[in-house]
């Protein structure tokens, strides 16, 4: 028998709240902005800040697009995720809009 290594890719997002951002999305049918990201949080009572984690990480793989005028890195995210948390004060700057990248 031969053993056989396979690299699992693991997502660097959380897959339920990215479904839900894309829902959100279709259903707005147009660029979601940091209120529409607020309101999901209270709506579902999930914490801003792991919507936004997930958003970032959308945005450096690709999968959404971000247009604003603070531009989305590796970097960016590791300078505002610090102390192991978001804050909105931290969110203050991301006034542009989110979409899908397909």
């Amino acid at each position: 028998m031969t053993n056989q290594t396979t690299d699992v890719e693991v997502m660097q997002w959380d897959i339920a709240l990215a479904n839900l951002a894309k829902e959100a999305y279709q259903k707005k049918s147009e660029p979601l902005t940091m209120d529409d990201f607020t309101e999901l949080a209270n709506e579902y009572h999930i914490r801003l800040d792991d919507i936004m984690i997930t958003m970032f990480e959308l945005v450096i793989h690709g999968e959404w697009i971000y247009e604003g005028e603070t531009e989305i890195t590796r970097g960016t995210l590791n300078d505002l995720y610090v102390n192991g948390r978001l804050h909105a004060k931290d969110l203050a700057f991301f006034t542009g809009a989110w979409r899908p990248a397909t």
